[in-house]
């Protein structure tokens, strides 16, 4: 049979049961599954004492390098794993924001099943969700909002498809850089004091770092643009004439 590959569910025997992973072997290769990806619906501890060293039993394949990772909780929903496994980078998702929390917002999709354990299976990670600075993702979505998002990755850990919203929106970073050249004297409000200088907001979801300056924050100041890294995402200012 041909060598697993990530999304697929396969069968495997158990040869070894510890307190913090299981050992099965998939077509002659070692295969491990840790303690968090065990089941989604019941306790490790449930789990393997359901287990055996021989038993013939069914894993999904989380990764393959540079070991063989495999996950019972993904063969418990092979629909959900077989639907994840479909989607191709750049699709677009519909579904509604289900919850909100501090490391990002859950959203049920329109297509596909339900997730087992979460309240989507959409995920949107705060990075993904505007190119615009937030300080809580509430600030962004609410709960029961429609949104749209491109479809990034099948996150086999959590059994979740990894979306983006500012995929879909205008990069003002970008039009940043068509619209200033290097050495324009700009205006802007410091928006963040470090150690090694100031943050500058000098237009609608841009900021740079202005080094070794003091200041306060909601101060207004003149900046020189130094560069536009549009790779790193990273604006530099020098100091500006005094306002």
């Amino acid at each position: 049979m041909d060598e697993p590959r990530v999304g697929e569910v396969r069968t495997g025997t158990v040869t070894e049961i510890t307190r913090s992973h299981v050992s099965v072997a998939v077509d002659g290769m070692p295969g491990t599954v840790s303690r968090l990806e065990g089941s989604w619906r019941r306790p490790w501890g449930a789990v393997v004492e359901e287990l055996a060293v021989g038993r013939r039993i069914a894993v999904g394949v989380t990764a393959v390098e540079p070991d063989l990772r495999l996950s019972l909780a993904a063969a418990e929903d092979p629909g959900l794993h077989a639907f994840l496994g479909s989607l191709r980078p750049g699709r677009r998702l519909s579904g509604r924001v289900a919850a909100i929390e501090r490391f990002g917002v859950f959203v049920d999709l329109d297509e596909g099943p339900g997730h087992p354990a979460y309240p989507g299976v959409g995920f949107v990670t705060v990075p993904e969700l505007s190119w615009r600075h937030f300080d809580d993702p509430a600030d962004v979505v609410t709960v029961g909002d429609r949104v749209t998002g491109e479809f990034l990755q099948f996150d086999t850990w959590n059994g979740e498809a990894r979306l983006s919203l500012r995929a879909l929106l205008p990069d003002p970073l970008k039009a940043f850089a068509r619209e200033h050249e290097v050495g324009r004297v700009l205006r802007g409000v410091v928006t963040k004091v470090v150690p090694f200088g100031v943050f500058v907001r000098v237009a609608d979801g841009v900021e740079g770092l202005l080094p070794s300056a003091d200041g306060c924050v909601g101060d207004r100041v003149a900046v020189v643009l130094r560069d536009v890294d549009l790779g790193r995402r990273r604006v530099l200012f020098s100091p500006g004439p005094t306002l």
